[in-house]
């Protein structure tokens, strides 16, 4: 297992009027196993008859390093893109599929690739914020090219990029999808290229090529983002409500002590204790523990109480059913999501009191969707050390 200084070390770091940068294939396929099955792994003829997806790979790298605005860009902001870049498509291996006429696919190759990239940078001990931009920008790489095309959402192109600006930083998903156009053999190149152009100056008359684009208020960009039609410089009106933090996180994250240390006068909604409280095992009658804590969080809600919500949430779908309650009393909710290397997560698991094995808990990182900023009105990302 590579460290991440060591991957760190792969990127190329050039001036403006430095040669093109080369770059350690063999180091890269090294730091990242997974990438060899790239070699082996077809794609659709008529979207890329370069070929494989690892021949795929290594034209949109050398595409981003040649783009003139890569130069430009800060240390940390070169390792960001250009490990998105190379491991955009890792989870092709793994996603595709090849109907009876011979057509291949890869449905959700970018989602998957997002979580796939987040545990490998994970082991290898990468800066988490750092680790999420590049799983973030894997996870959106393909929107621009559709983004005035063909919003696959119903959504107009203004929401998409207000909503992905909060997500990524914009400059760096162009430099992506730039990239991914010119590194591969297909029709209609000069189009989807100018999809990413509009997307960009899109991005410039919102102000948030660079960063997030304001709002008027956290209350107004939280329902903006959920579907409500307003404006995001007309602040909507609040509710007043609950402040609830919304724990993430895998188990053994130290997400009680956490809890205990910071917020140890609040009330806690918890489904671990509504199985203590029920008798029952890790994996017992789930419906039941939920059902309890469900109980407990509407009574506070309702009177307005401020309370910490304790629970895995490790999917986006089970922090939804969570968010949905809190919201629908008008709650103020911020999220935490807290986190720990590998060793100590499986260290800790072994010395806690759980019918959870080590094996098992493993197997949740397959379900690991770190929270985003456009999920509630705030968001922490810790790590517990």
């Amino acid at each position: 297992m590579w460290s991440w200084k060591q991957i760190a070390d792969l990127v190329p770091h050039c001036s403006p009027h430095s040669t093109h940068a080369r770059v350690d294939w063999a180091a890269c396929l090294q730091a990242f196993p997974q990438l060899e099955r790239a070699k082996t792994t077809p794609q659709d003829p008529v979207y890329h008859a370069e070929g494989d997806v690892w021949t795929h790979t290594q034209m949109v790298v050398a595409e981003l390093l040649a783009d003139a605005d890569y130069a430009f860009l800060t240390h940390e902001e070169r390792e960001t893109v250009f490990l998105a870049a190379l491991l955009h498509d890792v989870a092709k291996c793994s996603t595709t599929q090849v109907s009876e006429d011979g057509r291949i696919s890869q449905p959700g190759h970018s989602r998957r690739g997002a979580m796939d990239a987040r545990l490998m940078l994970w082991e290898a001990g990468a800066p988490v914020a750092q680790r999420e931009a590049i799983c973030r920008l894997i996870a959106v790489h393909q929107v621009p090219f559709f983004a005035f095309a063909d919003s696959r959402r119903g959504v107009s192109p203004e929401f998409i990029v207000r909503e992905l600006s909060w997500q990524v930083d914009l400059q760096l998903l162009v430099l992506l999808a730039r990239a991914d156009i010119r590194g591969r053999v297909c029709p209609d190149v000069g189009n989807v290229l100018l999809n990413i152009e509009l997307f960009k100056e899109l991005a410039l008359e919102e102000g948030c090529l660079r960063k997030p684009r304001a709002f008027a208020s956290a209350e107004t960009a939280v329902r903006y983002f959920r579907g409500a039609e307003l404006h995001p410089d007309y602040a909507l009106h609040e509710e007043s409500g609950s402040r609830v933090i919304i724990m993430c996180g895998l188990p053994a994250a130290g997400k009680n002590r956490w809890v205990a240390r910071h917020h140890g006068a609040l009330p806690v909604v918890s489904f671990d204790d509504a199985r203590t409280e029920l008798g029952l095992r890790h994996g017992d009658n789930e419906g039941a523990a939920a059902h309890r804590a469900v109980d407990k969080a509407k009574s506070l809600l309702r009177t307005k109480a401020a309370f910490v919500w304790n629970a895995t949430h490790l999917s986006k779908q089970m922090r939804g059913k969570s968010l949905d309650l809190c919201l629908a009393y008008g709650a103020q909710v911020e999220l935490v999501h807290l986190e720990a290397s590998k060793p100590a997560l499986l260290a800790r698991n072994s010395q806690r009191n759980t019918s959870l094995s080590n094996a098992a808990l493993l197997g949740m990182l397959h379900k690991w969707e770190v929270p985003l900023p456009t999920e509630a009105h705030g968001l922490q990302l810790l790590v517990n050390e």
